[in-house]
């Protein structure tokens, strides 16, 4: 049985979606979609553009004209990122937002954060839909140059990938990468992102009769990274890791003299939203599973709010519910997004009744949301679930739309 607020939100999908449709504009030579608010009014962003396109193509299941008039659009997205990447060779670089104006390759293409690891699961998403490949077959290489640049070019010495800084992140003022040195951060978001486009990718090339196993071999380094690195027995959470240290050499001079650090990285013990992404990329094990969804998912003292599941555990000092943007609010906020990815994180692993409880949340949220203001905002407060930025966003709230399909209610 669906949700009661299933009906509204829906209603107001099918009214509103049209608005993150946009027709080739300057250096953008493909229709393509965007978060659908004025905020967000021009402009192609990488996780967005991918997350809205799933959520699209669940308001338009059972609607074939509307899928069919949206099927340029979400192609578009990946063309608009292609011409980039074709532009520019070899390198790889592709970036997070480009707007009409175009991106013009940076001068160090290898020491920028550039798309997330996500343009290999956004076009895997569409061929497994369609069934059809042969309008991306002969563009697959400049997939393989973009992840080659995160392998060769953002990956320290323990396996794991960093964030050149914090700028692009999508996670923006989470503590463990914002404002912090460069190269500092070994993000757990960032890592299970990857893991997930590695396999995306791998599917993509064996779909074309292409030889995936180099792709292959580096989802299984760094799921061994992310374990060895990131999960923490003792609190029984992934955490991200710290890279914050001098250059590694032994020391010269006093009593330290000829020692040398034995250790790769340190934990970042703080709760984080996206330790709970190793259920979503299957990086945990079932027993980690177990510890994360029992001693943190349910924990009301730390994620577990009235709607949904706190970007930051409220027991840590950084917690805030305060708008900003530019750096945009991660301190604690409920998003759509978390939650979605957690939501698919507990039914991977087969905690249906956790996902079905978290569906409902997030429901009475954007439903609740509708009711009072007749529209959709970027995050909200956590247990009373007023809405704290930008008026007027869809975007990957429409995943709710997903989440209805297993509600209890």
């Amino acid at each position: 049985m669906h949700h009661p607020s299933s009906a509204s939100i829906r209603e107001y999908a099918l009214e509103h979606a049209p608005r993150m449709y946009r027709e080739p504009s300057g250096r953008l030579r493909h229709p393509y979609l965007v978060p659908g608010s004025a905020q967000y009014n021009e402009h192609l962003w990488d996780w967005d553009s991918w997350l809205t396109n799933v959520a699209l193509r669940e308001l338009y299941a059972e609607d074939v004209d509307s899928r069919a008039k949206l099927r340029p659009y979400e192609r578009g997205c990946i063309m608009n990122w292609l011409d980039i990447a074709k532009a520019n060779g070899c390198t790889g670089w592709i970036p997070y937002v480009v707007g009409p104006g175009g991106a013009d390759l940076p001068a160090d293409p290898w020491a920028r954060n550039m798309h997330k690891p996500c343009l290999a699961q956004h076009a895997a998403f569409l061929v497994r839909k369609d069934g059809d490949i042969a309008w991306l077959r002969e563009d697959l290489m400049y997939i393989g140059y973009f992840l080659n640049n995160y392998l060769d070019h953002h990956r320290h010495a323990c396996g794991l990938l960093f964030w050149q800084n914090d700028d692009g992140i999508g996670v923006d003022n989470d503590p463990c990468t914002f404002d912090r040195p460069p190269r500092s951060s070994g993000s757990v978001f960032l890592n299970c992102m990857m893991v997930m486009e590695l396999q995306s990718h791998v599917y993509l090339l064996e779909t074309a009769g292409l030889d995936s196993s180099e792709f292959r071999g580096e989802v299984e380094k760094l799921t061994s990274a992310i374990q060895n690195h990131c999960w923490d027995e003792r609190d029984g959470f992934f955490y991200n890791a710290d890279f914050c240290f001098k250059e590694r050499h032994p020391c010269k001079v006093g009593l330290h003299a000829g020692r040398l650090r034995a250790w790769d990285s340190l934990p970042m013990r703080i709760g984080i939203w996206s330790g709970f992404l190793a259920l979503w990329s299957g990086v945990a094990t079932e027993a980690q599973a177990e510890r994360l969804v029992r001693e943190h998912y349910g924990n009301p003292d730390s994620f577990c709010a009235a709607y949904g599941v706190r970007t930051l555990d409220k027991r840590e000092r950084m917690y805030s519910l305060r708008a900003s943007g530019n750096p945009s609010p991660w301190t604690g906020p409920i998003w759509g997004v978390s939650n979605y990815l957690i939501w698919e994180g507990l039914r991977r692993y087969g905690y249906e009744n956790e996902a079905r409880e978290l569906g409902d949340k997030t429901l009475s949220l954007f439903g609740s949301d509708l009711e009072r203001h007749g529209e959709l905002h970027e995050c909200y407060e956590p247990d009373s679930g007023e809405p704290i930025t930008c008026p007027g966003f869809q975007n990957w709230n429409l995943l709710a739309l997903k989440m209805a399909a297993i509600s209890t209610v």
